[in-house]
């Protein structure tokens, strides 16, 4: 799946306010070693590095276009291009004993990788005592913006092709589910959602801007040029039935969030 730091960026306002959410219930205030892990193209990064000043920072990220676009931004913090199911490191996996992590972020990134049951437990063991997980996934699976991608993906002539972007994002498990999960590893967990409702000018297609730059990507990139105008096309009328625009012509995007903060 390809990722475009542009596009990511055009909404960086409102894809920024909920990491300085998260950011504000951790509760370790100095910290040696930082990790963001699917740090994008760094604006999660640079609220990181200001919230831990003398830190040691690491900025991880699949894509390389994510990772120029970080490197760029910010050229004295190390990034690298690596995908967070393989990032391992010697004495932080599970069962090795402490890690030598004293923060680590993942903002809306986890959702896309599979086995939450194993992937959170040794992301925790990474964590020195005291360190914290800070985790946020959107839990808009249910909402129409996507809801509609699935529908028009399935019932479209392109469904043979979309048929692997049905599964392409991790289903999420309950609040409960994931507390239980890391109170085995960790003292405290902070779990909470958050509705945000975006105000983004030039409904409807403000929307699927924003989703092109996110949760449609594994929908359009299979598709060749004229499928994804179509597809988009199709999207973009469906949008503006389930989004009405406001009289000033914007629309308002209900957008829920999970966070958790696991401390060890």
């Amino acid at each position: 799946m390809s990722w475009s730091a542009a596009q990511y960026v055009t909404f960086e306002d409102e894809r920024t306010r909920p990491v300085r959410d998260l950011l504000a219930a951790v509760p370790t205030r100095a910290a040696r070693r930082v990790a963001d892990i699917g740090c994008g193209p760094g604006n999660s990064t640079e609220l990181l590095a200001a919230r831990y000043p003398e830190a040691e920072i690491l900025g991880l990220d699949s894509s390389p276009d994510m990772i120029a676009a970080a490197r760029k931004r910010l050229p004295n913090i190390r990034f690298e291009t690596v995908a967070i199911e393989r990032w391992a490191e010697p004495g932080a996996d599970a069962g090795a004993g402490a890690g030598s992590y004293d923060a680590i972020l993942a903002n809306a990134v986890l959702q896309w990788l599979p086995d939450h049951a194993q992937l959170f437990p040794r992301l925790a063991a990474k964590l020195a005592p005291g360190g914290s997980l800070a985790i946020q996934m959107p839990d808009n699976f249910e909402e129409p913006a996507h809801t509609l991608m699935r529908a028009i993906a399935r019932h479209g002539p392109w469904a043979g092709k979309l048929a692997a972007a049905m599964e392409a994002r991790a289903p999420m498990e309950s609040a409960r589910w994931y507390y239980e999960l890391l109170r085995t590893a960790c003292g405290r967990v902070d779990v909470w959602r958050t509705t945000y409702f975006h105000v983004l000018p030039g409904a409807p297609d403000a929307i699927v801007e924003w989703f092109k730059g996110s949760a449609l990507r594994p929908f359009l990139d299979p598709l060749d040029a004229g499928e994804r105008a179509s597809f988009l096309a199709q999207y973009r009328d469906a949008v503006a039935d389930a989004y009405p625009a406001l009289p000033d012509g914007s629309a308002l995007l209900p957008f829920p969030r999970f966070f958790m903060v696991a401390t060890r």
